[in-house]
């Protein structure tokens, strides 16, 4: 709430679980949903495949985001995530509002994994070929470049990706890519230069 500046205004990203049934998906967006109303958020879905090519405008999209003090991105597949970004010109919007500090962004495993520089090494625990309907096909594996390394979520915890993130740590060290490890219960904290992990 601090970092928002005392806005309450939240909106939900789940296009990770974009492969999911709707039966399987929609209680995954309503957790998320009733985790932000219980911290005093007023709190509804952005679904970016609304803003695909044939469906509601960036325009809409870049209004809806402006009347945002909150964006949180949900777990799952970062693959499906960029693509939704790219494919709805979320990912440019993103970029400008947070070079203005204009919102908050936060999040956790697949929603801030497409923070970094690059999604390379992440395809051993997402599939990078999972392509659900109404989705462009083609794999994106550059991240956001909006922090400086790559996370591996999920570390040396209580979560079934947990072994996979070992051997996503290893692949990072092995091609000398920049990261941080997030056991479960912890975050990263960016506000401005200042980056704190907290737990």
């Amino acid at each position: 709430m601090e970092l928002a500046g005392g806005g309450k205004r939240a909106l939900v990203i789940a296009n990770t679980c974009d492969t999911f049934a709707q039966a399987e998906r929609a209680p995954r967006v309503r957790r998320e949903i009733s985790a932000l109303q219980g911290l005093d958020f007023q709190a509804e879905e952005l679904d970016l495949r609304d803003y695909f090519d044939g469906g509601r405008s960036r325009t809409e999209l870049s209004a809806r985001l402006d009347a945002c003090d909150l964006l949180w991105a949900r777990g799952g597949n970062s693959f499906i995530y960029r693509r939704a970004m790219r494919q709805s010109g979320f990912d440019e919007l993103l970029l400008d509002l947070l070079s203005r500090d204009a919102l908050v962004y936060g999040g956790y495993s697949g929603g801030i994994a497409v923070l970094a520089p690059s999604l390379e090494g992440i395809e051993i625990v997402n599939d990078p070929e999972a392509v659900p309907a109404g989705y462009d096909p083609g794999v994106i594996r550059d991240g956001l470049g909006l922090i400086p390394f790559s996370i591996a979520p999920h570390y040396k915890s209580n979560h079934f990706a947990s072994p996979g993130i070992d051997l996503v740590v290893q692949y990072f060290i092995d091609h000398g890519m920049p990261y941080k490890t997030l056991h479960d219960g912890e975050a990263i904290v960016v506000d401005g230069d200042r980056e704190e992990l907290i737990a």
